[in-house]
């Protein structure tokens, strides 16, 4: 589950200039950037200097299970063994997450695909190189609305520029019905998503798991309409791992022990869930450990997401719609050449993982 947190609003990027030469409009991005708490918890847990901290790779801090290979590649700090140590850097809303990047304060973050595209099309020099989770995302109503006809005039509850915006517009589409037929209302974070269904603030909602098949369970007579799965095919993605040009051309050595990482951590997640779980929740998830194994099960985290290549270029057909973005990524916005380096290196680790694409 990619969570959703912080503003409702996705920030202007137009007003932006990621290139750097604009000293006037990055003096405020960076006095906020200042407040930011950078956390690097390592073996032993405690928080590094600033000149040990610039020596390594810095991350956005995401939330949701699609986060969980990275997660774990940070608990147990993977990399260190190959010199780049991975820095987590906490923003505080998932907006900032993507302005982060964008401006070149983190090298690297996992974000729906959609932010990315958002990203991508202002300019930001930004690639995707990995990816992060899969499936997971899926639409609840309320009893009673039990089909797509049902839904018009209803309020939707959802996350701006998000991929659970994207499945709803999606899903109505494929139903014959306009995005403007419904009501919509962008939420603040995903409990406050959740809150508001159950108390029919909201009369259905686009989130992730463990939440989707728990509003099911509570809230007697609630259908799940779809789990993206008959829109999308089995294995779609939600979230992507996206890093800056410049850490690929200046430090592939890196990145490439950071995609390691999360490939070692996926095959742990894949073969020791129980100890994984216990080690991450409470630490990385604010959540129970039986909400936890519900949504490991239903979005596993995989970094092998060279098959989804076409499905998040098609996904920019929806985006152009909805008006987020004006141009279509092309293919060069995606660069799995990182990826597939580990791959090669690695074929013994990669052969056992569940998960890929091959």
């Amino acid at each position: 589950m990619c969570d959703r947190i912080g503003c409702t609003h996705f920030p202007k990027l137009q007003d932006m200039d990621f290139s750097g030469r604009a000293v006037s409009s990055r003096r405020g991005f960076l006095k906020r950037a200042a407040a930011v708490t950078t956390i690097s918890m390592g073996v032993g847990g405690g928080l590094m200097s600033g000149a040990h901290a610039a020596a390594g790779i810095k991350s956005t801090h995401g939330s949701g299970f699609c986060n969980l290979n990275i997660f774990l590649a940070h608990s147990r700090q993977y990399s260190k063994a190959a010199g780049t140590e991975l820095i987590f850097i906490n923003t505080p809303t998932s907006a900032e997450m993507v302005t982060f990047l964008g401006m070149g304060q983190v090298d690297i973050g996992l974000m729906p695909y959609t932010s990315f595209m958002a990203l991508y099309d202002k300019g930001a020099p930004v690639k995707i190189v990995a990816g992060g989770g899969v499936e997971g995302c899926a639409i609840v109503a309320r009893p009673g609305l039990d089909s797509s006809q049902k839904l018009k005039g209803k309020t939707l509850g959802t996350f701006q520029m998000d991929t659970l915006e994207v499945m709803p517009y999606d899903y109505l589409k494929k139903n014959g019905i306009s995005f403007k037929d419904v009501k919509v209302r962008y939420m603040g974070n995903t409990p406050e998503a959740v809150e508001a269904f159950k108390a029919g603030a909201i009369d259905w909602i686009c989130t992730i798991e463990p939440y989707a098949s728990a509003l099911v369970n509570d809230v007697k007579g609630a259908v799940m309409l779809t789990d993206g799965v008959d829109l999308y095919g089995k294995g779609y993605t939600d979230c992507v791992l996206a890093a800056r040009a410049s850490l690929i051309k200046d430090n592939p050595a890196g990145l490439k022990a950071i995609i390691k990482g999360m490939m070692q951590a996926q095959y742990d997640a894949e073969t020791q869930t129980e100890a994984v779980l216990k080690e991450l929740v409470g630490k990385y998830y604010k959540t129970s450990m039986e909400n936890a194994k519900i949504a490991q099960g239903k979005q596993p985290a995989v970094v092998d997401a060279r098959s989804q290549t076409q499905f998040i270029l098609d996904r920019t057909d929806s985006v152009v719609e909805m008006g987020y973005i004006k141009k279509k990524p092309g293919r060069d916005a995606i660069d799995w050449t990182m990826l597939e380096e580990v791959i090669k290196e690695n074929p013994d680790l990669y052969g056992k993982l569940k998960f890929k694409s091959a």
